[in-house]
C-alpha cells in the first residue's frame, strides 16, 4: 500500500555566482553618428558597410575601385546612417578617432598592416575572413529592432550559426519589432502607475503574450487593449494556476506556450516524472516543489496538492502545475480544475505531448495506419482501487482494427494479455512495450500479445511503461532499423 508524503521544495541544481566559460563576451555596441573606417570595395566589404550604416554609423569607405554591388549600395544610401566614399587607399591617419576599423585585405601582409595601424590607434579592428587579425567578430543576426539577437560560434562553425539564426527566425514573429517599439513608448507609464514586483511583471507577461501572438500592432487598437492589461496588472494580488504539460521527457518537446508559462511562474509544483532538463528552462527565481505521485510508491496525496495550489494562488502567486505528458490525459487535471474553480482561482491549461504520441514518433509508426487501424484508444491500466479497470470496453479493445495503448501497464501486463485474448484478440497480435519514452534511458521490447508479461518483465528499468497493442506494430522492427540506419548515415556525413 503506497504511503503519503508531503510536498518538498527542490532547489535548482545551480552553482551560485558561477558562469560557465565563454568563448567571447557578447556585447551590443552603439554606433549612432560615430565614425567607422572601412577599407576595401569588395562585395564582402559592401555587406559590412550596409550593416554598419544600418546601426547609424557614418561609414568612411576607402577604396580606389568599388564592386558593382558596392556602387549600387552607395547610390541607394542607408536606412539609418550614411556612407562617405574616399576614392583612395586607406592611410594611418584616417583611423584615428574611429569607433571601429574594418578591412577586406587582399593578402596577409595587407591584413597585418591594417591590423597594426588600428591597434596603434587604439581602435577595435576586424579583417574580414581573417581571424588572426580580428579583435572582434560579426555574428549572425536576427533583426527585430529594437530587439536584436546576435549569434556567434567564435568563428569555428559559421554554418551552424546560420542554422541557429534560421531556427530563431521561425520562432519570432516579424511584428515583434513593432511590439518592442510600443514597449518603449509605454515603459514610462508602467513605471509611474504600477508597483515594482508582481504588478509590473504581470503587465509585461501579458504584454509579451500579445507580442508573441503574431498580430500586427495597430496603434489605437493596441493602446486600447493595453488599458485592460494595465487594469489587470494593478490587481495583481489575484493569483492564478496554469496546468502545463511537460511531455514525456525530452525538453525539446515543450511547446512555446509551456516555455512562457515556466518563465513567468512564481512556484512550480512538479511530478516525479518531469525531467530535470525541463525544470532548467523555468524562471530562475521560481520556487520548485516536488509533489510526485507514482503508482505503488510513497506519494503526495492529491488533496494536499489541490490545497497547496489554492493556498499559493490565494497569495497572489502564479502557480504552474507541471505534469508529465499531457495534463488532460490520465493526469487528474479534472480534479484539480474542479478544486480551483470551487475556490474561485483562475486556471488555464497548456497541453503537452502525451507519451503515446512520443512513442509513435520515436518508432516511426502511425497509430492509425489506414491499412491496419481505424481507431486508437488510450487506456489506463489502473482504476481508483489500483486494479485493472472493470468499466473498460474489453470487447472493443479486442477489435483487430483498433490500436490500443495502455498507460502505467507494468504491474497489469499479465492481466491485460489474458483479458484481451479471452475477448478474442489473437495471441500473435504485435505488441510494443516502451519505458522512459523520449528519454536517454528509454528501453523497449517487441513481441506478441501472448508473451507480453515476460516482455515487460525483461525491461531493465523501473520507469513508466507503455504497452501498445495492434497490427500497426507488425513492421516496427524494420521502421526502427531504417531510422537507426538513417541516423548512422547522418552522423557519418557530419564526420566527413
Amino acid at each position: 500500500m503506497p504511503t503519503s508524503r508531503k510536498p518538498a521544495e527542490v532547489r535548482p541544481k545551480r552553482r551560485a555566482t558561477r558562469v560557465e566559460p565563454l568563448a567571447s563576451l557578447p556585447l551590443f555596441f552603439p554606433l549612432e553618428g560615430r565614425k567607422v573606417v572601412l577599407a576595401g570595395g569588395t562585395d564582402a566589404a559592401a555587406w559590412k558597410a550596409e550593416l554598419l550604416a544600418a546601426s547609424g554609423a557614418e561609414v568612411h569607405v576607402f577604396a580606389e575601385e568599388l564592386s558593382e554591388v558596392f556602387e549600387t549600395l552607395l547610390e541607394r544610401g542607408s536606412v539609418k546612417g550614411r556612407f562617405v566614399h574616399h576614392a583612395r587607399p586607406w592611410s594611418v591617419d584616417v583611423i584615428s578617432g574611429a569607433a571601429l576599423a574594418i578591412a577586406d585585405a587582399p593578402s596577409d601582409g595587407a591584413a597585418q598592416a591594417f591590423y597594426c595601424a588600428a591597434k596603434a590607434a587604439g581602435v577595435p579592428v576586424n579583417v574580414i575572413d581573417n581571424p588572426p587579425f580580428c579583435e572582434f567578430q560579426f555574428g549572425s543576426i536576427v533583426n527585430r529592432s529594437p530587439v536584436v539577437i546576435g549569434i556567434s560560434t567564435n568563428g569555428v562553425a559559421p554554418i551552424l550559426g546560420q542554422a541557429i539564426r534560421r531556427r530563431i527566425e521561425t520562432l519570432l514573429p516579424t511584428s515583434l519589432k513593432d511590439w518592442a517599439a510600443l514597449a518603449g513608448r509605454v515603459r514610462a507609464r508602467v513605471l509611474e502607475t504600477l508597483q515594482p514586483g508582481a504588478e509590473r511583471r504581470r503587465f509585461w507577461e501579458r504584454f509579451t503574450d500579445m507580442a508573441f501572438s503574431g498580430k500586427a500592432v495597430a496603434e489605437e487598437t493596441a493602446i486600447c487593449d493595453l488599458e485592460g492589461v494595465f487594469g489587470e496588472a494593478a490587481h495583481a494580488g489575484q493569483g492564478r494556476v496554469t496546468l502545463v504539460g511537460a511531455g514525456p521527457g525530452d525538453a525539446e518537446n515543450l511547446t512555446l506556450k509551456a516555455m512562457r508559462a515556466l518563465q513567468s511562474a512564481d512556484v512550480i509544483l512538479f511530478d516525479d516524472l518531469v525531467d530535470d532538463s525541463v525544470l532548467e528552462l523555468a524562471r530562475r527565481e521560481a520556487k520548485r516543489m516536488l509533489v510526485g505521485k507514482r503508482g505503488g510508491r510513497e506519494s503526495c496525496r492529491q488533496e494536499d496538492i489541490n490545497d497547496m495550489m489554492v493556498s499559493l494562488a490565494s497569495q497572489g502567486k502564479h502557480v504552474v502545475r507541471l505534469k508529465s505528458g499531457d495534463p488532460m490525459i490520465f493526469g487528474r487535471a479534472g480534479e484539480e480544475l474542479e478544486r480551483l474553480a470551487m475556490a474561485g482561482i483562475p486556471a488555464s491549461v497548456v497541453p503537452g505531448i502525451t507519451a503515446a504520441s512520443a512513442m509513435a514518433a520515436e518508432l516511426g509508426v502511425s497509430l492509425t495506419h489506414r491499412d491496419h487501424a481505424q481507431s486508437v484508444r488510450f487506456v489506463t491500466a489502473h482504476s481508483r482501487q489500483g486494479e485493472l479497470p472493470g468499466t473498460v470496453d474489453w470487447n472493443g479493445l479486442a477489435d483487430p482494427a483498433t490500436t490500443t495503448v495502455f498507460y502505467m501497464g507494468r504491474r497489469m501486463a499479465s492481466r491485460i494479455s489474458e483479458r484481451l485474448i479471452a475477448k478474442g484478440r489473437q495471441p500473435n497480435t504485435p505488441v510494443r512495450v516502451m519505458a522512459n519514452v523520449s528519454r536517454q534511458n528509454s528501453v523497449s521490447w517487441s513481441g506478441v500479445l501472448f508473451d507480453l508479461a515476460d516482455g515487460v518483465e525483461s525491461l531493465a528499468t523501473d520507469g513508466p511503461v507503455l504497452i501498445a497493442v495492434g497490427e500497426v506494430f507488425a513492421n516496427v522492427g524494420q521502421a526502427a532499423e531504417a531510422a537507426s540506419y538513417h541516423d548512422t548515415e547522418l552522423r557519418a556525413a557530419a564526420a566527413n
